[in-house]
């Protein structure tokens, strides 16, 4: 039904909006949302309340800031890195990895990536080069939809299953289902989850580890948002609670850590990629073949990151070296100025709810979901494509859960770009919503 009293200029989004001749407005990237949430905002004025973009919405650590800078007026902008890392942020991230999520890990494993998009695409690449008959990824999802970007790029195959019907046990039956197949090189999923925030459970990463090791297949865990379940403290170092983490059932993993959620360190592409000792060393016939020799390890930081990118920029490994040795010394909180973000979801949350939206995935097992850099809504009678595009006529702007693996109706929204002024301008906005939606 056409609305003419909306926030946005309902005849000029309609024109924008069909301007960019997307036959399935759900099925619209994050990249083209922005696009037309931001065309909208400049042709009629109307500030957006952006909840589409994954990207930090807090000042970068400062300790990273200034060790950086202090790199780069000592001249390293000038000196290739050295492929395998600088030895620093080696040594310092196998410290992390101890400190939080007490994991025994050699710092020859711990291996700078220029972002965790480098990661796993690195670790996909490889993963799907190590057994013949094995060139397929399967996502746990809903997950990041760019990473299955990276598998079409490469060529290979992927594989993904919802996992909101398939908690605690259930998930063995459907991983068994989609493993015997003998297809699957690597499972990858994101934990706190991108973008339901609900987070495996200690008895669902065991399971995970041990239909991956029956099947002999890679486990790529994706800790993008490092710490962020806020309903643990997860900031004293070498202390329980830890991060949650498939480390303690298998030693057939990788871990992709980024610095750009917990530390707001996005713009300068850092990130770490962690290869289980076993792993690195392993040596595989596919590998073998087609390089000659090599192990794990080897290939994906002298092959494959080599040939990528020749090293990650050499200043921000010395700032993600100083933030890692910061976080386990316990003189740099960072989970404390991350935990922003759950307090904008929370006030979020109780905006939507109040104005007949419900949150999809509103529980983790038995308990309430966390709040978090995440969360996802739908409203009654409206699949996600419809309530996406009726919100942009409102000025908000979210991507919907079928670009993620989603079998739900409705959207991710993210809490990282809300201004303090805008809580009380999505709660009259929502109101005029609700008013029309009767």
């Amino acid at each position: 039904m056409e609305q003419k009293n909306t926030p946005v200029d309902y005849r000029t989004a309609q024109e924008i909006i069909e301007s960019y001749h997307l036959p399935d407005f759900g099925k619209a990237t994050i990249r083209e949302v922005v696009a037309i949430a931001t065309e909208l905002e400049q042709r009629t004025g109307t500030e957006f309340i952006h909840m589409e973009m994954g990207v930090p919405g807090l000042k970068p650590a400062e300790v990273g800031v200034k060790a950086e800078i202090a790199a780069l007026e000592q001249g390293v902008a000038s000196i290739y890195p050295n492929i395998n890392g600088h030895p620093e942020l080696k040594k310092q991230a196998s410290r992390f990895v101890k400190a939080f999520i007490d994991v025994d890990v050699a710092p020859e494993g711990c291996v700078p990536v220029t972002g965790s998009m480098q990661g796993t695409f690195a670790s996909f690449l490889v993963s799907c080069q190590c057994t013949e008959g094995k060139d397929t990824i399967l996502f746990i999802d809903p997950g990041f939809p760019v990473q299955k970007q990276q598998i079409t790029v490469m060529g290979y195959h992927y594989a993904s299953f919802d996992v909101y019907e398939y908690r605690g046990e259930k998930l063995r039956g459907i991983l068994e289902e989609f493993l015997r197949k003998g297809n699957i090189a690597a499972l990858i999923y994101s934990n706190p989850n991108n973008p339901a925030w609900f987070c495996l459970s200690e008895e669902e990463l065991q399971i995970v580890a041990e239909v991956a090791r029956k099947y002999d297949v890679i486990v790529i865990e994706d800790l993008a948002y490092f710490a962020m379940d806020f309903r643990k403290d997860l900031s004293k170092p070498f202390e329980p609670p830890f991060q949650p983490t498939i480390a303690r059932y298998t030693d057939n993993y990788i871990m992709q850590i980024s610095g750009s959620k917990a530390f707001s360190y996005a713009g300068q592409r850092i990130g770490v990629t962690v290869i289980s000792d076993k792993l690195y060393h392993r040596a595989y016939p596919g590998l073998t073949k087609r390089y000659g020799g090599g192990t794990f390890g080897t290939v994906y930081v002298h092959r494959v990151l080599y040939a990528l990118s020749s090293g990650t920029s050499h200043s921000a490994q010395y700032a993600l070296a100083a933030m890692f040795k910061a976080a386990a010394d316990g003189t740099f909180d960072f989970v404390s100025e991350i935990r922003e973000y759950g307090r904008r979801a929370e006030k979020l949350k109780k905006i939507f709810t109040s104005h007949g939206f419900r949150i999809v995935y509103d529980h983790d097992l038995d308990k309430p979901i966390a709040d978090g850099f995440y969360f996802t809504i739908t409203y009654p009678g409206m699949t996600g494509g419809e309530l996406m595009k009726e919100l942009m006529y409102y000025g908000v702007s979210a991507i919907s859960l079928s670009t993620t693996g989603s079998k739900q109706e409705g959207l991710r929204a993210c809490t990282s770009f809300i201004k303090d002024n805008q809580y009380a301008l999505l709660d009259e906005r929502l109101k005029l919503f609700e008013e029309n939606h009767r």
